[in-house]
């Protein structure tokens, strides 16, 4: 991917790029939704991501360019929002303008060239990537300092202020956080994070549904107001809860009455992911797979019935990963509405079996599922 992103800066730009760096996507073991909820959740950084290669102009104008798309030129002091074909740039500009408001001095713009090996659509955050890829490459292009959490949040903001995604801290979190062969554990009230090794044994298998989700265009932002409309209800019988998670499953139970229908279903797939989170953790650290795995299809099921994010795809595939016994656990991951499955699996479950999935997903639906075999890798860093 470094060769990759230099031959793209080389063949755009004519010239060699100054600073590479790297950010992986991420899966989302479990915790869906508990982000942007003040919840607990674990991911895991993968092997795959995105690669920038930049490098300072002589002028104030910013260029970039992607593999697929047309070169994008505007000023530094001009930053806002792009529509259309170029809207992918919203993720690096986003980043820019954050960092200028956190004190990144820039006196000249730059040239930035994008790769991936992340699919597209499937829930495993080439978003954050791009952020986090772009975060520290302008940081060391230019002289700034942050820690990884800092490096996070500045990701976030981005995505919040500037993209327009209510996303919380997972994708930015666990890109920049993530260790091989470690998932990483958010407390996302207070912003903490923590690695926990994987268990001997274990893999990752992803299978994109074909199915692209588009999250800003979609249900994520009705969910979002959902959850904070359960939670001022919630807050009326309950006010010392700053967030849905913050709520016990016996007060949701005894709240069900006082709630509209809609928004108890979304309060009880926020409160039960928060103790499913809780119940991974404890498993993983007996080794108990099975009940890690049970947790994991819990939460495809409150995702489906609860929360509504999953689709008639995804189910099919969960549904057919849990025939096989050497699949431990299998559930959507990132926010839903399309995109990917994970399964969670032993080291004997190979890429045959992933195929007998496949085939039984194209004879329902009328094309493959993609099948991505992956690993839990490094955060983002400079190459």
């Amino acid at each position: 991917m470094k060769t990759k992103a230099t031959l793209l800066y080389r063949a755009t730009f004519n010239a060699e790029p100054s600073q590479l760096a790297f950010a992986p996507g991420r899966i989302e073991f479990i915790g869906n939704h508990t982000d942007y909820n003040g919840g607990l959740v674990m991911g895991a950084a993968v092997a795959e991501g995105v690669t920038v290669a930049a490098a300072k102009r002589s002028d104030r104008q910013l260029q970039l360019i992607c593999e697929q798309g047309q070169l994008v030129e505007l000023s530094l002091d001009a930053l806002a929002p792009q529509p259309g074909d170029a809207s992918w740039t919203n993720y690096p500009l986003g980043v820019t303008k954050v960092l200028l408001e956190s004190g990144m001095q820039m006196d000249c713009g730059y040239n930035l060239a994008v790769v991936s090996d992340l699919p597209i659509g499937a829930g495993m955050s080439s978003s954050a990537a791009i952020e986090l890829a772009t975060a520290y490459a302008l940081a060391a292009l230019f002289g700034f300092a942050a820690d990884k959490a800092e490096f996070a949040r500045i990701g976030r903001r981005a995505e919040n202020e500037f993209v327009g995604m209510p996303c919380g801290i997972l994708d930015q979190g666990v890109s920049t956080f993530g260790q091989a062969d470690h998932l990483v554990a958010i407390d996302c009230a207070s912003e903490t994070f923590r690695t926990i090794p994987m268990p001997q044994g274990t893999h990752f298998w992803i299978f994109n549904s074909n199915k692209k989700h588009a999250l800003v265009d979609s249900a994520y932002a009705n969910r979002f107001r959902e959850c904070h409309q359960a939670l001022a209800q919630l807050q009326q019988l309950y006010p010392e809860a700053a967030s849905l998670s913050d709520i016990t499953p016996q007060q949701l139970e005894a709240a069900q009455g006082e709630l509209d229908g809609l928004l108890y279903r979304r309060a009880s797939h926020i409160v039960g992911e928060n103790a499913r989170v809780r119940a991974v953790q404890a498993a993983l650290q007996v080794g108990d797979l099975a009940a890690v795995g049970a947790a994991l299809n819990a939460s495809h099921e409150s995702s489906r019935v609860n929360f509504e994010n999953s689709i008639p795809e995804l189910d099919f595939l969960v549904q057919e990963l849990a025939k096989d016994p050497m699949v431990y656990g299998a559930r959507l991951t990132g926010g839903g509405f399309g995109g990917a499955v994970m399964a969670f699996t032993s080291a004997e479950f190979g890429l045959n079996h992933a195929q007998v999935v496949s085939n039984a997903y194209c004879q329902q639906f009328g094309f493959q599922a993609r099948i991505l075999h992956t690993r839990a890798g490094p955060g983002a860093s400079i190459y």
